[in-house]
C-alpha cells in the first residue's frame, strides 16, 4: 500500500529514488528539535478567535509541528486557516480530521453521510467504498490528508457509552469487511485512513474521553475478535492506525497504564507481534483516560516511549518537547528513534502530494465540496440499510391503498417533518406530532382518542439519542402508548425506530418493525418509500438488540413500482442545470404571469424536482406549497373522461371505430349520428369548440330565476359556488343544447372533419362512459383510480374533501358568478353541473398528477396493481393522423415545432395543457414526466403572460437540458 506498508525497523524504504531522496533533503534541513516537533499534531478550530489562531502560529513557527488535527468550525474558514498555517510551515503540515461519517463530524453547512451502524445495515459494501471516496474528495478540496476512519471496534457491548453506532456491528467479519471498503474508498482517492480504536474499544463501559476503561479480556479472546478486524485492514493496507486509552492487564499489567503508553501493547504486540509498519497514532491525549494520570509533558513522552509515531492532541507542546529533549540527553530515547519515525511522518506527506503543496483555492469551494454526486450515494446509504425487523402477513409493503385508513404518529419530531410529509405523498395520511419524547401520558391520551377512525397506525421514534444508559431518548410514555395500541386496539401498528438499533428492545412484540438508524432528513424521506414500496428493503441489522431481535436479522421486501423521490443525478439528471427553472419560474411571479406556480419533474420512476413558488394571490399573504390544490382545467380531459374512456376500451367494452350514437341512442337522428368514436377522441367529429351556455341560462332575469338559487334544495342540488346553485336538470339542459348544436363545417376533401380542438367532444365522452360504466365519472375515477392510486389531493368538488385554504384560487369572475372562484372549478360550464364535466372540473396538486401519470407511462401498473390489462395507454398516445398533432384524447409535441412541448421533446410525449395556467407532459423515450401547475387566471383570466413568455415550454426546455448523456 505505498511506502509507509514496506517500512521496515531496520529504516529501510522500497521507494522510488524521487520520495527517497524528498525525504532525505527535508530531514538534512531539520534540527533535532525541528525534527521531535513533527511528531506532534495540535488541535485547531476554526471557530475560534485569533487569540487561538496565533497560538497554532507560534507552534508551527517555534517548533515546527508535523501536522494539524483540525475540529470544530466551517468549511471555508478553515481553508482560509489551512493556507494560514501551511503558509508558515517550514515543512508541510499533515492535516488532519475526524470525519467518521462525513466532514459534518466536525464542520458546520457539511454533508452527513452515515454512522458505522448505518452502514453496518446495507446489504452491498460497495456503498461504503463510494462513500469513502466522497468523503475523500471532499477532504482532498479542503486541504486535508488524514481522515481518522474507520472505527474497526467490534460492539460486542450493547452498553458501549462511546463506541455503539460508530461501530459497524458485532460481527468481526463483517467489521472487517465494511472497514476495508471503507478504507479503500479513503486511500485510492488520496486520503490516508486511520483504523481506530486499537486494540479494540468495542467491549467497554466506560468512555475514554472521561475515565480509563477496563477490557479484561485474555489475549486468545483479544486476538481471535478484537484484533481480527485490525490484522485485516492492515493486510488490506491501511496507512495509519490509532491506540485507544485502555487498560487491558491481560497484555501490560501496569496499574492505570493505557494501552497507548504501553510499550507491551504498541512496540511489542503492534509493531513487532503484527509488524505494523505504518503511521501509528495516540488517542487525543488530553482525554482522561490518560491525563487522569500524567501531566502534560510526560504523557506525550511516555506515548513515544511505547513506540507511537504521531501525538495526537498534546496539551502542552513546549513541556512535552523539553520531556523529550530531556529523554533523548538521558539516553532514556534514542534520537535515531526519533529520526525513524519522523522519516515515517515524511513518507506520509510524500503520499499525500505535500512535496508538491498548494494553498486550498477558495474560489467556488463549498460548491466543490458540496459535489451533487454526494447527494446519490447519501441517498443509497439510507435505501439499502433500511432493515424491516418484523412484518406479520407481509403487511409491508402497504398495498390496495383504498382499503387503508392510515395514521401516522410522529414522537419526537415537529409537525411538518419529512417523514409524515412524505408518507403523504403516497396516500392520505391522518397526521399526528408529538415534539416532545417525554411528553407526558395526556398528550398520547388525546391522540388515541383521534385515532379511533384509522386501522392502521405508523408509529415513528425520532430525535433519540445514542445514550443506553437514558434509553437512547425514548421516554417510558412512547412505550407505552405503543404498547396500549399494540394490546388493547385491533389497529395494525407499524414501529418505525429512526435511530439506534440497539433500542428496538423495547419494541420485542411488534409485529411490524423497522429500523431507520438515523433521523435526517434523507432517512426520514427513504424510509416512507420502503413502506410504500417504491424502494425495495433489504438491510439487517448489525447488531443483536435481545433475544428475540438478533444480528443479522432483516427481512426483504419488494419495490412494486410506486414513484420514488430522489437526487436528479440518481437517474441522470443535472441539478445545477434543474436549478434554471427557479429563474424561469420566479420570471413569471415578478412578470405577473401567474401568482403562483409548481413544477414537478420525474424521471425513470424518480421524482427529481418539486418546488412551488410565489403566493396565492399577488397580494403575497400566503405562499403557495407543494401541497397547494391546483384547478388543472382541461387536464380533467386526460386525467378523468380519457382514463376512463381506455378502461372501457381496455375492457373491450367500446370500440374506437364504432358510432357514438351505438352508446347514445339518443345521437340517433341527430346531425351527430354518424361522428366516431375515435374522431371525437381526435377533435375531428365536427363538433364546434364551445357552447357558452351559461350565456344561454342567464339571458333574462327569468331564466336566471329558473335555471339558479341561493339556497341549496332538492331541485337546486349543485353548486356552482357556494351561495350559488343550480337546477336539478341543469345535466339534461345542456345535453339537450350540445345535441342540437350546429356542426362545423365538413373538410373540403369531403372527407370527415378538420381538425378543431373542442371541449363539447369531452362532453359527449363523459356521457359515453357514464353510460357504459352506469356510474357517475367522478365515483367512478375515485373508487377506481384515484383512492387505488392513493391519490390525496385528485378529485372534483374539492371542497368537500379540503379545506379552501389549501387551494389555489382562479378568476375573480365579475361576468357570471360575480365572485372570486376558489374551491370551485372555474370553467363555467363544469360549474353549472356542480364541478363535474367531461372537461374540466378536476383539482389536484402536482405529485398526485404524477402519481396518476406514471401508472399510465407504465402502461397502467403501478403500486402491485393493474389498472389496464392491455398496451392501451400506447395505443392512445400515438399520432393518429396528419391533420393534426393529436393522439387519441392526448395531446403532442407539434411535429413543426413551436407547439405547447418543448422542442426537445421527442414525438412519442404526450400530455395536455389547462386553461387556468397548467401543463402535464409524458415522454416515454426518456421516462419523463414534466407538470407545471399555477392560477394563471387569478384575478383576469385574461392574462396570457405564461404564453407570450413562453413559460411552460421554456421550463420544459430545461428539463431536457438537464438530461445528462450517457457515455
Amino acid at each position: 500500500m505505498g511506502p509507509l506498508m514496506s517500512l521496515k525497523s531496520s529504516e529501510e524504504v522500497v521507494v522510488n529514488a524521487k520520495e527517497r531522496s524528498w525525504v532525505d533533503s527535508v530531514m538534512t534541513t531539520l534540527s533535532p528539535e525541528q525534527r521531535i516537533g513533527q511528531l506532534f499534531m495540535v488541535a485547531a478550530y476554526s471557530n475560534k478567535d485569533e487569540k487561538h489562531f496565533r497560538r497554532i502560529d507560534a507552534l508551527v513557527d517555534r517548533y515546527g509541528i508535523g501536522g494539524l488535527m483540525f475540529m470544530q468550525g466551517g468549511p471555508v474558514r478553515q481553508a482560509v486557516l489551512t493556507n494560514r498555517f501551511q503558509h508558515g510551515a517550514k515543512v508541510p503540515l499533515l492535516i488532519a480530521m475526524d470525519a467518521e461519517w462525513g466532514l459534518d463530524m466536525r464542520l458546520d453547512s457539511s454533508m452527513h453521510f452515515a454512522r458505522q451502524m448505518t452502514l453496518g445495515a446495507l446489504d452491498d459494501d460497495k456503498y461504503i467504498y463510494l462513500m469513502g471516496r466522497e468523503i475523500a474528495l471532499k477532504m482532498k478540496r479542503l486541504g486535508v490528508n488524514v481522515s481518522f476512519s474507520p472505527v474497526m471496534d467490534v460492539n460486542v457491548n450493547p452498553a458501549n457509552p462511546v463506541i455503539g453506532s460508530r461501530s459497524f456491528g458485532e460481527s468481526k467479519e463483517e467489521v472487517t469487511r465494511r472497514g476495508v471498503a471503507y478504507i479503500r474508498g479513503l486511500q485510492d482517492h488520496g486520503v490516508i485512513a486511520v483504523a481506530k480504536h486499537f486494540p479494540g474499544h468495542g467491549d467497554t463501559d466506560t468512555d475514554s474521553h472521561y475515565a480509563l476503561p477496563i477490557v479484561s479480556h485474555n489475549v486468545k479472546r483479544l486476538t481471535d475478535v478484537e484484533l481480527y478486524p485490525f490484522k485485516k485492514s492492515f493486510e488490506a493496507g491501511v496507512m495509519g492506525v490509532m491506540v485507544a486509552h485502555l487498560y487491558m492487564p491481560s497484555i501490560d499489567t501496569t496499574r492505570n497504564l493505557a494501552s497507548t503508553l504501553s510499550p507491551a501493547l504498541v512496540t511489542g504486540l503492534l509493531k513487532d507481534k503484527m509488524k505494523y509498519r505504518g503511521l501509528i497514532f495516540t488517542d487525543a491525549l488530553n482525554m482522561k483516560g490518560v491525563s487522569s494520570y500524567y501531566k502534560p509533558g510526560e504523557v506525550d513522552l511516555k506515548a513515544l516511549l511505547a513506540g507511537n509515531d504521531v501525538l495526537l492532541f498534546p496539551e502542552d507542546v513546549p513541556t512535552a518537547v523539553n520531556y523529550i529533549k530531556g529523554a533523548i540527553a538521558a539516553g532514556q530515547l534514542k534520537q535515531e528513534e526519533v529520526d525513524q519515525r519522523v522519516r515515517k511522518i515524511l513518507h506520509a506527506k510524500y503520499w499525500a502530494g505535500l512535496n508538491y503543496y498548494k494553498p486550498v483555492s477558495l474560489t467556488n469551494l463549498e460548491q466543490e465540496i458540496d459535489r451533487p454526486l454526494s447527494n446519490v450515494v447519501q441517498e443509497q446509504l439510507y435505501e439499502h440499510s433500511v432493515t424491516v425487523v418484523r412484518n406479520q402477513g407481509n403487511l409491508l409493503p402497504f398495498r390496495n391503498l383504498d382499503t387503508l385508513s392510515i395514521a401516522s404518529v410522529a414522537i419526537g419530531a415537529p409537525a411538518g417533518n419529512v417523514f409524515q410529509e412524505t408518507l403523504g405523498n403516497y396516500a392520505p395520511i391522518s397526521k399526528f406530532s408529538i415534539p416532545d419524547r417525554f411528553a407526558p401520558d395526556s398528550a398520547f391520551t388525546k391522540v388515541i382518542t383521534k385515532l379511533k377512525d384509522n386501522d392502521l397506525v405508523v408509529v415513528s421514534i425520532h430525535n433519540m439519542n445514542f445514550t443506553p444508559t437514558k434509553d437512547f431518548g425514548i421516554g417510558v410514555g412512547t412505550r407505552a402508548f405503543i404498547q396500549y395500541l399494540q394490546e388493547r386496539t385491533n389497529k395494525k401498528v407499524v414501529v418505525v425506530v429512526m435511530g439506534n438499533a440497539y433500542s428496538l428492545k423495547f419494541f420485542d412484540k411488534s409485529k411490524w418493525l423497522v429500523c431507520g438508524y438515523e433521523d435526517n432528513p434523507v432517512a426520514q424521506e427513504l424510509v416512507p418509500q420502503m413502506l410504500f414500496g417504491a424502494r425495495a428493503a433489504g438491510g439487517k441489522l448489525p447488531v443483536t438488540a435481545s433475544t428475540s431481535i438478533k444480528s443479522g436479522m432483516g427481512l426483504t421486501t419488494p419495490a412494486i413500482g410506486r414513484l420514488k423521490y430522489g437526487a436528479p443525478e440518481s437517474v441522470g439528471m443535472d441539478s445545477q442545470v434543474l436549478k434554471q427553472i427557479d429563474n424561469i419560474a420566479l420570471e413569471a411571479i415578478a412578470y405577473a404571469a401567474t401568482p403562483g406556480a409548481q413544477v414537478l419533474v420525474v424521471k425513470d420512476g424518480t421524482v427529481i424536482f418539486d418546488k412551488s413558488y410565489g403566493h396565492y394571490t399577488y397580494e403575497k399573504e400566503k405562499p403557495v406549497t407543494n401541497n397547494t390544490v391546483y384547478d388543472v382545467a382541461s387536464i380533467t380531459k386526460v386525467a378523468a373522461t380519457l382514463q376512463a374512456i381506455m378502461f372501457l376500451k381496455d375492457q373491450g367494452k367500446i370500440s374506437l371505430d364504432a358510432k357514438v350514437s351505438a352508446y347514445l341512442p339518443e345521437l340517433r337522428g341527430t346531425n351527430k349520428e354518424g361522428i366516431l368514436m375515435r374522431d371525437v377522441l381526435t377533435h375531428q367529429a365536427g363538433l364546434l369548440p364551445v357552447l357558452p351556455h351559461w350565456q344561454k341560462t342567464l339571458a333574462t332575469m327569468q331564466t336566471k330565476q329558473m335555471y339558479y338559487a341561493s339556497i341549496r334544495t332538492d331541485s337546486y342540488p349543485n353548486e356552482v359556488i357556494p351561495g350559488f346553485y343550480s337546477i336539478k336538470t341543469m345535466e339534461d339542459s345542456l345535453w339537450t343544447w350540445t345535441v342540437k348544436s350546429k356542426m362545423l363545417p365538413r373538410s373540403k376533401s369531403g372527407k370527415g372533419y378538420d381538425y378543431k380542438y373542442s371541449d363539447l367532444d369531452f362532453y359527449v365522452l363523459k356521457r359515453v362512459a357514464e353510460k357504459m360504466l352506469n356510474q357517475p365519472l367522478d365515483e367512478f375515477m375515485d373508487q377506481n383510480f384515484y383512492a387505488p392510486l392513493g391519490l390525496s389531493t385528485m378529485t372534483y368538488k374539492p371542497l368537500l374533501k379540503h379545506s379552501r385554504d389549501v387551494i389555489a384560487p382562479t378568476e375573480d369572475d365579475r361576468y357570471f358568478r360575480h365572485n372570486l372562484i376558489w374551491g370551485s372549478v372555474h370553467d363555467q360550464g363544469a360549474a353549472m353541473l356542480g364541478g363535474v364535466a367531461g372537461h374540466a372540473g378536476l383539482f389536484s396538486n402536482a405529485n398526485d398528477l404524477a402519481i396518476l401519470l406514471q401508472m399510465n407511462l407504465q402502461n397502467g401498473k403501478y403500486g402491485g396493481q393493474d389498472y389496464f390489462n392491455t398496451n392501451v395507454v400506447t395505443e392512445f398516445s400515438r399520432r393518429q393522423s396528419t391533420n393534426s398533432r393529436r393522439g387519441i384524447g392526448w395531446d403532442k409535441p407539434e411535429p413543426e415545432g413551436n407547439g405547447p412541448t418543448s422542442d426537445l421533446a421527442p414525438m412519442s410525449t404526450f400530455g395536455h395543457t389547462g386553461f387556468t395556467g397548467t401543463g402535464a407532459w409524458v415522454d416515454p423515450e426518456n421516462k419523463l414526466i414534466y407538470i407545471f401547475l399555477s392560477n394563471r387566471v387569478f384575478p383576469d383570466a385574461g392574462n396570457n403572460k405564461l404564453v407570450t413568455y413562453n413559460i411552460r415550454t421554456r421550463i420544459h426546455d430545461v428539463v431536457y437540458k438537464a438530461i445528462i448523456p450517457k457515455t
